[in-house]
């Protein structure tokens, strides 16, 4: 008689993220131990990114996709796409390659892609699957907040998944982190992503961590629709846009018109800098601008369609500012041979405002849950904009009995969502 094969789970974890996305399952048959798959050239992060080549069609995603626009391949590039969910913009269009692409044709042709890379590195199907989500998707908006998660679900359904859970994403980080606690410890969980600050209050201990219900262990979650993508903005606002012109004067004595700018410094809108209408707007400028230099450069930038480069050479210098005080930025794409000093102190006082809203966040999240700050045994810090020094500072301040520790940043939700999966599908 023959031996019978162990059925292996069809659920899995999906971390579908702003910057970077994740998926895993379990480690093994009967396994309550869950573990990343690998999506990319071994690595278990997908950059959220697509890259539509003009030339044949083809679609690249990833580190391929940023590679081919760096490459200079002819073709539209686009990132940050979660940050479509609960905007107006999900019901639009875009155009790609000659023809209209809807903005939720965009969202499921990723996480499809993501679902099949998952499947082949897991060797087996997956149907069900605990989905990630911030805790707002939008602030102050229930309404919207639902609709983005109802659309979400939708796509999600679209790809091939028949059963669907969602669990937000700083809780799926604390399922993480309590799998290497030896005792029990009140955590506050501060998830710093690409488009969101979530934060989550959880008692956690490991006879806590079998249980498949743990709401009565969520002391309290909250979150702001701030992250690692609205740094990259503010930085770029700051110190980048005015060699671009913004701030400078045009002759009549008006401003110059910012609506150009910020389109340029946010991921998902640089593209709308490369309409006719835009570059008919920055001719008109040009020749009304009192400082033309800085006019030239957004002409070769937006003429370049070197947006989305600036914006990389933005977010890296971000990142290297989380170690060191200064970093030089290179301009060269638009203007040959120049650089930008920038200095953390110049970064620190761009994202000032940002940091306090995410701070006046935690502390009302204390509040609401009646837990004062010396109560807190640690906080733990995931996301990758979670290092950025003066939020860490800020929230350190708030918190300066508890003990401070880190995860995978990049990986820790989605290893939360699948030890999720496996408690709630088995």
């Amino acid at each position: 008689m023959a031996g019978s094969f162990p059925v292996l789970p069809d659920a899995c974890g999906i971390d579908f993220g702003t910057s970077n996305s994740t998926a895993g399952c379990s480690a093994a048959s009967g396994s309550d131990r869950a573990a990343l798959l690998p999506l990319e050239g071994g690595k278990p992060t997908l950059p959220s990114v697509v890259f539509f080549h003009a030339e044949d069609g083809h679609t690249s995603y990833g580190r391929a996709a940023l590679a081919d626009y760096l490459a200079g391949d002819e073709g539209r590039l686009m990132r940050s796409l979660k940050s479509l969910l609960g905007t107006s913009l999900i019901d639009e269009q875009t155009e790609v390659a000659g023809r209209a692409l809807p903005f939720r044709e965009l969202l499921a042709q990723f996480i499809g892609e993501l679902k099949r890379r998952a499947e082949l590195a897991a060797g087996r199907e997956f149907t069900r699957a605990v989905l990630g989500r911030p805790v707002f998707f939008v602030d102050g908006d229930t309404a919207a907040d639902r609709q983005a998660e109802n659309t979400l679900a939708e796509i999600a359904h679209a790809v091939g998944l028949k059963e669907i859970a969602f669990q937000y994403e700083p809780i799926a980080a604390a399922f993480d982190y309590e799998s290497q606690v030896t005792r029990e410890e009140l955590v506050l969980v501060v998830d710093i992503g690409g488009g969101t600050s979530d934060f989550a209050l959880v008692r956690l201990a490991p006879e806590r961590a079998g249980r498949a219900e743990r709401k009565d262990d969520i002391l309290a979650s909250s979150g702001v629709h701030i992250g690692g993508t609205d740094f990259d903005k503010y930085l770029s606002l700051a110190s980048v846009m005015p060699l671009l012109g913004l701030g400078s004067q045009l002759k009549s004595g008006l401003q110059m018109p910012s609506s150009l700018y910020f389109n340029l410094a946010t991921w998902h809108t640089i593209n709308f800098a490369y309409t006719r209408q835009a570059w008919s707007q920055i001719g008109e400028l040009h020749r009304e601008a009192e400082e033309k230099d800085k006019l030239v450069r957004l002409q070769n930038l937006v003429s370049g369609r070197a947006g989305h480069w600036l914006a990389m050479q933005v977010e890296e210098a971000k990142i290297a500012l989380s170690g060191a005080p200064q970093v030089q930025l290179d301009l060269g794409r638009i203007n040959p041979g120049e650089t930008l000093l920038l200095q953390r102190t110049a970064f620190d006082a761009a994202i000032g405002e940002l940091v306090g809203t995410v701070e006046r966040s935690v502390t009302g999240l204390l509040r609401d849950a009646g837990v004062q700050a010396d109560a807190v045994d640690t906080v733990f810090f995931t996301g990758g904009s979670s290092s950025v020094p003066l939020l860490r500072e800020r929230i350190a301040a708030l918190l300066p009995q508890a003990r401070r520790a880190e995860g995978d940043l990049f990986g820790s939700i989605g290893t939360g969502l699948a030890l999720d999966a496996l408690r709630k599908f088995g």
